[in-house]
């Protein structure tokens, strides 16, 4: 087996469908792919088999999940996939991630990923050094929206790739948290490293871990949230949500880390109500780099997406 992991059903998530605790904290799986491992008797609820997708978890159950080793990643061409592409030349193309799409092949998504999309979209792209990820120099996490630039030709890809490892590259995020921040604007300067009992996970070390440098400044507060501005000066996987996390102030819809549900109680002008949030709220909207080819400095900027200003105009109403 390539991956087991153990978790522990909270009161917050009592009640909830197996397959959909399992999507919410194994996220860098897809859904159809949990839905396998537990139809296939991979999924152990409270010590027993657990093979309806549809069974409910309990408070205090321990979920032990065995996951099989991944399907050949495939390469293919994926015309229906949807991807906003800003900007495109013979080196490179800037584009728009949506929510919910994992960038390359690996294990639970052996298709159906953004590299798909492009290869049919682009054409193009550049080997790397990684494979089943070309033209690929940076990520977002699957569920965070916004800008990535990706690599045509070779030349470019050793020249975005340089930039990123000397963090020459400007990337800022909007994102919506939970709770107001005592200071409102400051600098979150830790180690990070994977975490030393979920090793899905990443976490702010004591010692043994890579610097990671986040900026971070609050634009504005409504209720019990706050929607801030996050600069990044170093690029750890992860990193604003561990540090935002390490702050007391996760992002909503974060359940990876995060104990709070994906059931938000907001308050606004109509009362208190519930609103269901599909995902974590964090979206790259700014990348800004030098063209590896021309010279020339480039800077791409994209709205918030439908779903993350819906929640923040919902605090409002």
């Amino acid at each position: 087996m390539r991956e087991r992991h153990e978790l522990s059903v909270s009161p917050e998530d009592a009640g909830k469908r197996l397959d959909h605790f399992l999507a919410e904290k194994l996220s860098h799986l897809s859904r159809s792919f949990l839905k396998k491992i537990i139809e296939s008797g991979g999924v152990v609820v409270a010590g027993v088999s657990a093979r309806k997708p549809g069974q409910k978890v309990r408070a205090g159950d321990t979920v032990i999940v065995a996951v099989p080793e991944p399907e050949t990643p495939d390469l293919e061409p994926d015309e229906g996939i949807e991807v906003g592409i800003l900007y495109e030349d013979d080196h490179l193309a800037v584009i728009n991630k949506p929510a919910g799409l994992v960038v390359h092949p690996a294990a639970g998504h052996a298709r159906g990923t953004l590299v798909n999309a492009l290869l049919a979209r682009l054409g193009k792209l550049s080997e790397g050094s990684e494979a089943f990820r070309p033209g690929i120099v940076h990520r977002l996490d699957k569920e965070t929206s916004g800008v990535m630039v990706v690599a045509k030709s070779e030349r470019a890809h050793r020249g975005l790739a340089e930039q990123f490892s000397r963090h020459t590259i400007t990337r800022q995020y909007r994102g919506i948290v939970h709770g107001r921040f005592r200071v409102k604007e400051g600098v979150v300067d830790t180690l990070i490293g994977r975490h030393p009992l979920h090793r899905k996970k990443m976490a702010v070390l004591g010692e043994r871990g890579k610097r990671a440098v986040t900026e971070y400044r609050v634009l504005e507060e409504r209720g019990d949230f706050s929607l801030v501005l996050f600069t990044l000066k170093t690029g750890r996987t992860h990193q604003i949500r561990v540090h935002t996390s390490h702050l007391g102030h996760p992002i909503v819809g974060d359940v990876v880390y995060s104990t709070r549900s994906r059931r938000v109680t907001v308050k606004g002008k109509e009362g208190k109500r519930v609103v269901v949030v599909e995902r974590n709220l964090l979206h790259a909207f700014r990348l800004g780099f030098v063209h590896p080819v021309t010279g020339e400095a480039m800077d791409f900027s994209v709205p918030d997406p439908a779903d993350f200003a819906d929640f923040w105009e919902a605090l409002r109403r």
